[in-house]
């Protein structure tokens, strides 16, 4: 009982407008751990988001945050008071959540952060028919092949490899498992042997791949049984973009380090050989990510719906 009327105490005093402000501050800082991911996610600045944090201690008269130069946490007044609101908050977010689903079409705002390659195939098919299927959802597809943080960067979802997502987002899986295919054209081939063992590359000319922000050259990485080796290949040509790669390696310019799903159409045409099969790794294909969040914003749940029922 005294837990329910506490509840009800917290209601009337977020219904108040700025304190109500104050309180979702508060309770994002806590659930993120952090004063920069909790702004980034209220889309605010962190010196604004300190100050409403002031203003609530200063008006509650204790104090609810311990903060150093590395980490936050709330004091033991703290933890009390989030215990409480994030029952409150999340019947709240749960009644808006109901009344938002119930409706015939979802609305809001979407961004999402997808590399080039993800984007082509899983977003690009699927554009036309989410914009007739739901007209009334703002949808902002951000290219990007930086590693992105989808908090910090104010995004609600972001498509990655799943080797590089981090530990803190709900993922949801779009594609199989993904191997490496080394290939070359018949016409590039022609006179030359073809690489039996991953070493056999030196002999050669390989298209390079840089990651993109000028980072550094990708070293191609092979595996058998228990044994794994980089190669350092080496070549006339470097790109940054999986789709030049192709066109290259179609061109006979040499030999292309690819994932297999992008050449495969061209190895059943004949167009590409594929060779190293055997010491070609496979790693977690694709997955959808998003924070972790109580209620999955509907615009966000639709998608999500949406591209997994329409992915190939």
């Amino acid at each position: 009982m005294a837990y329910y009327l506490t509840g009800l105490l917290i209601l009337r005093y977020i219904m108040r407008g700025s304190e109500f402000t104050e309180l979702r501050a508060f309770a994002a800082i806590v659930e993120e751990g952090s004063f920069i991911r909790a702004s980034a996610r209220l889309r605010i600045s962190p010196p604004a988001l300190s100050q409403t944090i002031r203003q609530l201690e200063a008006r509650l008269g204790v104090r609810l945050l311990n903060r150093t130069t590395r980490s936050v946490a709330p004091t033991a007044a703290g933890e009390t008071l989030f215990a409480r609101l994030a029952v409150v908050f999340g019947e709240l977010e749960g009644a808006v959540a109901d009344v938002q689903a119930a409706r015939d079409s979802p609305t809001g705002s979407l961004r999402i952060n997808v590399p080039r390659i993800a984007a082509m195939r899983f977003i690009a098919p699927i554009l036309g028919d989410f914009q007739r299927a739901y007209p009334d959802i703002v949808l902002t597809i951000i290219v990007d092949d930086l590693l992105t943080d989808i908090v910090e960067g104010r995004f609600d979802a972001g498509i990655r490899l799943g080797e590089r997502l981090e530990r803190d987002m709900v993922a949801v899986k779009l594609s199989d498992d993904l191997q490496m295919a080394a290939v070359a054209a018949p016409a590039y081939l022609k006179g030359r042997a073809i690489p039996r063992f991953p070493q056999d590359l030196h002999q050669h000319r390989c298209i390079n791949f840089q990651w993109p922000g000028g980072g550094n050259i990708y070293r191609w990485e092979f595996s058998r049984g228990k044994r794994s080796l980089e190669i350092a290949v080496e070549g006339s040509l470097i790109v940054n973009d999986t789709e030049l790669m192709l066109n290259a390696a179609l061109d006979g310019a040499g030999v292309a380090y690819m994932l297999d799903y992008q050449v495969q159409p061209s190895i059943e045409t004949g167009k590409l050989v594929r060779f190293l099969e055997n010491w070609s790794p496979s790693f977690p294909g694709f997955y959808l990510y998003h924070p972790s969040r109580r209620h999955v914003p509907p615009a966000l749940r639709v998608f999500i719906d949406f591209i997994r029922t329409n992915r190939e």
